[in-house]
């Protein structure tokens, strides 16, 4: 996992939370990293489970509802360094379907050994869209919180139903509607 994604999660903690709280959080962790990340570097992915689980048991606050927060987070952190991956989008239904076709080939350039989840989307009418994140990371509640934040981005109050996938634990399936189109 790349070190982008752990030291937004530190700083999330920092600003939602504080200092000293991240500080309890890398110690009760007690990662192979202890805590230190660069942006560039790459990381087990396990170090950011036990950071979380550390997390969630210093606050009280389910495991599922950080991710989540951490997603619309990390959505707000992608609009401001990477705004050019928002440009020419103007709903929440221009910009996700580009995640996979735009937004991922980009980070691939700057992050050539990057392992980045994927997405497929299907359009089931006006106003409607499926979309499948699989990863063999369970961070499903991470991309759920992205989606909510590209909601707030964009300024709308769409839909969203999450259906984690029985036949494929490492996929998930989200229905966004926007209410004011359903039939």
């Amino acid at each position: 996992m790349k070190g982008m994604v752990f030291t937004e999660f530190l700083e999330m903690v920092e600003d939602k939370f504080s200092l000293e709280l991240c500080d309890s959080m890398i110690e009760q962790a007690a990662t192979e990293s202890d805590g230190v990340y660069t942006s560039v570097g790459t990381y087990d992915h396990q170090e950011m489970v036990a950071l979380v689980e550390a997390l969630s048991a210093l606050t009280n606050v389910p495991v599922p509802q950080l991710l989540k927060v951490f997603g619309e987070h990390l959505l707000g952190r992608f609009v401001a360094k990477f705004p050019q991956f928002f440009d020419g989008a103007s709903s929440t239904f221009d910009f996700l379907p580009r995640v996979e076709s735009f937004v991922h080939l980009e980070v691939k350039k700057l992050y050539p050994d990057a392992e980045l989840p994927s997405f497929s989307f299907a359009e089931i009418g006006p106003g409607r869209m499926e979309m499948t994140y699989k990863s063999s990371r369970g961070l499903a509640d991470v991309a759920e919180g992205l989606i909510i934040g590209t909601m707030k981005h964009f300024g709308e109050s769409l839909d969203l139903k999450r259906t984690d996938l029985k036949d494929d634990k490492s996929a998930t399936l989200f229905m966004i509607t926007d209410p004011k189109l359903k039939q």
